[in-house]
């Protein structure tokens, strides 16, 4: 086996991170002398995640006192149903190791469905902030409500939608659909106003992010941010990572913001995944940080949630339009292009995953079928026209004059031949998405119909708000899709230098030039809300009106019922 192949295998086994069990009903007292605790301080809050019906894993960072040396700290945690920790349940020791950056978690068992619960951390001299947990329902469930997040960008601003998600007392559970970290150095990619609102990465962490020791900074940078830390103290969050995690379009054996002169990508891979599984309150999916990070939960039998990877795990290399043009002609190669994005064995998800999909679906009791992942799944096709020679600062304009032809088609009017092929001939925008996968998408939509119940698809990763018909080849509809706006990087009014005005009249434009697409908002940031019950789902988008300062709050929403 050559080197790149043993690490390609291996490179997760090295740094198993120590997941402390305990069982509600143990309790031990603080004070027990061969425990004794270290002194030490808890220097990112607290955070829970990954509950189930009995369980829920907490976490915290305990850092030994500046100076000590001291290579591990030892820590006591306690759970309990009350706030003021007058009915402790649960407790015990746990030891914060420098091998895992001094993190901690602690995986609380025999918990009861549906209950809310509180814990904290002890160390010698410190107390940890409360934080506030919930356990899964195990049956006689009728409603839920997710936060549902993706792409918070430090440099690009506060993050607001954090905050105000974590006053909201309708949510019971955060969903992060990826990027929840930047690889990206401080002097590019959304760093436009960091100097100015002190959003700036400190010179031992300003380049591009490459080692595991740059990577555990990020995440300790990240999560000094106000609304995160209230975020995580409040909600348990489910998780699953996108490609900033690692670096920017990550695929199976490489990454488009991986170069052959930035080292091995399977040693940077690991490194990434590592620092992740540190600093993430998750419970490894198979007992250690691997890559199928793919999971279910079970909300008693109202729905079942499905966390996918359509991003490290399996996917083929990306294609790109620019490899299929002449360097000399610019004609693009149609024929080669087709039996490429055709080839029935280029997939995101893989096989195995896509198996246990299918057959945890077809098991599954529940009512609602829900879909938590990174990319849009919707056919987001454009006119061809709006690539073809149009300045990107033009497109919205064109945009608008092809809508105006759609609007005068709606009213009856016959249209050229020349206008008819203006509005219909159309093209995938976005490569990235599940459009450059599209025989791998029919596999999943057709899977998703032969359910027989309403399904829905959570997406993040571009960075607005989206609502889109799933449909088949045939256009068969078969669930919907929601998307959820970033936290705070730039939309596609940055990408298309857009005003307000004009983004408002582009997100008019676009559900009349893409069949499938029912909404969307392109200008502004914030989260997205899924209320789920037996009879109905409602999303609702909450967008902010700042992110430069730290007053900041839901300026308006936008919301879309779906009856079973």
């Amino acid at each position: 086996m050559d080197r790149r192949s043993f690490i390609k295998l291996s490179s997760f086994t090295g740094a198993t991170i120590a997941v402390s069990s305990g069982l509600a009903g143990c309790t031990i007292s603080p004070s027990a002398d061969n425990q004794a605790q270290t002194n030490a301080t808890f220097t990112h809050g607290v955070a829970s995640g990954d509950p189930l019906k009995d369980a829920v894993i907490i976490w915290t960072r305990a850092a030994p006192v500046s100076g000590s040396g001291l290579v591990k700290a030892n820590i006591f945690w306690e759970m309990a149903n009350d706030s003021a920790f007058s009915d402790v349940i649960s407790s015990g020791f746990v030891e914060a190791k420098a091998s895992h950056d001094f993190t901690v978690k602690v995986d609380v068992s025999g918990l009861t469905p549906a209950r809310r619960y509180f814990y904290r951390f002890k160390s010698a001299n410190n107390v940890s902030p409360v934080g506030e947990t919930r356990t899964l329902p195990n049956t006689d469930v009728t409603n839920v409500t997710f936060g549902v997040f993706s792409c918070s960008n430090y440099p690009a601003g506060f993050f607001t939608p954090y905050m105000e998600a974590a006053k909201n007392d309708h949510i019971d559970y955060v969903l992060h659909l990826g990027d929840y970290i930047y690889e990206y150095d401080g002097n590019g990619y959304a760093t436009e106003h960091a100097k100015e609102i002190g959003r700036t990465y400190a010179p031992d962490n300003d380049t591009e992010l490459y080692t595991l020791t740059d990577y555990r900074k990020r995440y300790a940078l990240y999560r000094t941010d106000e609304g995160l830390l209230a975020l995580h103290q409040n909600k348990p969050f489910i998780v699953v990572w996108d490609d900033h995690e690692i670096t920017n379009d990550t695929y199976i054996d490489g990454a488009e913001n991986h170069q052959e002169d930035e080292g091995d990508f399977y040693e940077r891979r690991a490194a990434a995944v590592q620092a992740y599984y540190e600093w993430l309150p998750i419970r490894p999916p198979f007992g250690t940080e691997r890559l199928e990070i793919y999971r279910q939960f079970t909300f008693g039998s109202l729905l079942d949630l499905y966390m996918l990877d359509t991003r490290v795990l399996a996917r083929d290399k990306q294609l790109d339009y620019a490899n299929y043009r002449d360097t000399e002609t610019d004609a693009f190669n149609n024929e080669a292009f087709t039996k490429d994005i055709s080839n029935p064995n280029r997939g995101l998800l893989g096989e195995d995953q896509r198996n246990w999909l299918h057959n945890a679906m077809q098991q599954s009791q529940a009512k609602w079928q829900v879909l938590g992942q990174q990319l849009l799944i919707g056919r987001m096709l454009f006119p061809v026209s709006i690539f073809n020679g149009v300045e990107r600062k033009n497109i919205p304009s064109h945009a608008h004059k092809l809508a105006n032809i759609k609007r005068k088609q709606m009213k009856g009017a016959e249209l050229s031949d020349q206008e008819l092929s203006l509005i219909n001939t159309v093209m995938p925008y976005n490569l990235d998405a599940w459009d450059g996968y599209p025989v791998e998408r029919e596999q999943l939509l057709r899977q998703l119909e032969t359910l027989g119940k309403p399904v829905i698809a959570l997406a993040g990763d571009t960075h607005n708000a989206w609502h889109n018909k799933l449909t088949l080849d045939d256009g068969s509809e078969v669930g919907v899709e929601l998307a959820t706006p970033a936290v705070t990087s730039p939309g596609m009014e940055h990408y298309l230098s857009m005003d307000e005005d004009t983004a408002k009249t582009f997100a008019k434009d676009l559900p009349l030039l893409i069949d499938d697409l029912q909404y969307c908002n392109l200008h502004q940031r914030g989260f997205m809300t899924l209320s789920i019950s037996v009879d109905e789902a409602k999303a609702t988008w909450h967008f902010v009106d700042a992110i430069l300062t730290k007053s900041g709050s839901v300026s308006h929403t936008h919301s879309f019922v779906m009856n079973a």
